[in-house]
């Protein structure tokens, strides 16, 4: 009979081939669309779709607030529960979880739209393993990373949330 037991963190990272991302976590990308024409964006040429496995840790539980020009599906896999939090650019909040308790309220999948700042958080256990599917694919010129003061600024009313995951400084 096979062995069902879920893999330890350092499995995971490890089997995965993780390595540390700049928002937070662990990260591999696991596709990309190079196989198709690509797609003309405002800010270049892209992939139609690329894909990623992302890891938040008891050691690394935060990704912190960060704005994409692309959609994006998440999808649950492993782990313990992950906790989403979304500002819309009129301001509203929205608050998701994605794990394995459908009964809860947990979701298998979340989509967060282009142009929405997102966060994510392991509240507990070892690691929350998800996947990410992106169009049109992800690229860092299409990513902002969220400087304290200025998501402060522009969305005073969530300043908890917003300290809470950002960095006291921005990244270099």
């Amino acid at each position: 009979m096979p062995d069902t037991a879920t893999p330890g963190v350092d499995t995971v990272i490890r089997e995965l081939g993780l390595e540390p991302h700049v928002e937070g976590g662990y990260f591999k990308r696991t596709f990309q669309a190079d196989h198709r024409p690509g797609i003309d964006t405002p800010g270049g040429e892209r992939y139609t779709l690329t894909s990623i496995h992302y890891l938040l840790t008891r050691d690394a539980p935060t990704g912190h607030w960060h704005l994409n020009q692309s959609d994006i599906i998440h999808f649950w896999h492993l782990g313990a529960p992950v906790h989403y939090y979304m500002i819309h650019p009129d301001g509203r909040l929205e608050t998701a979880v994605l794990g394995p308790d459908l009964a809860a309220g947990h979701r298998l999948q979340l989509v967060v739209r282009g142009g929405v700042w997102k966060a994510s958080h392991l509240v507990a256990g070892d690691y929350g393993l998800i996947s990410e599917a992106v169009a049109p694919g992800f690229d860092y010129a299409d990513m902002t990373l969220g400087e304290r003061e200025l998501l402060l600024q522009r969305f005073p009313r969530h300043g908890e949330l917003i300290k809470a995951f950002t960095r006291a400084a921005p990244v270099p």
